[in-house]
């Protein structure tokens, strides 16, 4: 399979260029060398490619009804599974459970991080606007979960685009100490889970997470820590017909 490649464009300004020029042409070349502090602006665009292979499963009866849009679950597998060979991606979440015969409802997205790198926000956001592209997407209800660096993942995309996905379930991941960034996905359904015993990523990220949602009275945000799970906290929750319940009921607001 070929890796679609992505371009974004990040333009970065200081201040007003024109403000800039006016000022340095008042002062002169010779403030500028004599020790005094004049003010400059730059302007500047940067393009980044960004692209994943990943795994992609569409519904039974998605071909029945030309008409019919359907939910988007995309998940974000764990530092284990990355690399080149997306048959791992099946080792664990919900492309497991399709392998095993199970049918979900909605178009299910897997993509990989190359070995060596993390996931970009940038890059998930781009994939799912290839999703939307090419398949009959209901875009208010597109869902982001993922795994241990897939968790991080998870917390660090909707909080840079906290418009996109109609809810998130971050699995033994976290924020570490910056909860701060929290504040756009206030309002966004979010079922947060973790392993009380975790020796990989310590449940203390996910706890402090979870805090800042409390003490911001965040309405639609869960908690859930299994009291002996350790780094595998992601078999029972994607086993539980509840959460998934939970997560389809979801819709963007």
């Amino acid at each position: 399979m070929n890796t679609p490649l992505y371009s974004l464009t990040a333009i970065s300004q200081a201040g007003a260029l024109l403000c800039g020029l006016l000022l340095t042409t008042a002062v002169g070349s010779a403030a500028e060398t004599g020790g005094a502090m004049v003010a400059k602006s730059f302007a500047g665009e940067i393009t980044i490619k960004l692209g994943y292979r990943y795994l992609l499963a569409l519904p039974d009866g998605y071909d029945a009804d030309a008409g019919k849009r359907w939910p988007v679950v995309v998940f974000l597998h764990g530092a284990g599974e990355r690399g080149d060979d997306l048959e791992v991606l099946k080792k664990h979440g919900p492309l497991k459970l399709i392998a095993a015969g199970r049918n979900f409802e909605a178009i299910v997205v897997a993509p990989q991080v190359p070995n060596g790198e993390f996931w970009n926000p940038h890059g998930v956001k781009a994939l799912v606007d290839e999703i939307k592209q090419r398949h009959r997407v209901d875009e208010n209800r597109v869902y982001l979960t993922g795994l241990s660096m897939g968790g991080f993942g998870t917390f660090d995309t909707i909080t840079q685009y906290p418009t996109v996905f109609a809810a998130a379930i971050p699995i033994c991941g976290g924020a570490g100490i910056n909860v701060v960034k929290f504040g756009p996905v206030k309002n966004l359904p979010i079922w947060i889970f973790h392993g009380a015993k975790d020796p990989t990523v310590p449940v203390q990220f996910s706890d402090m997470a979870a805090a800042w949602f409390k003490r911001a009275n965040a309405p639609h945000v869960k908690y859930t820590v299994y009291p002996e799970a350790k780094h595998d906290s992601w078999t029972e929750t994607y086993d539980n017909p509840e959460v998934w319940s939970w997560l389809f009921a979801q819709k963007r607001q």
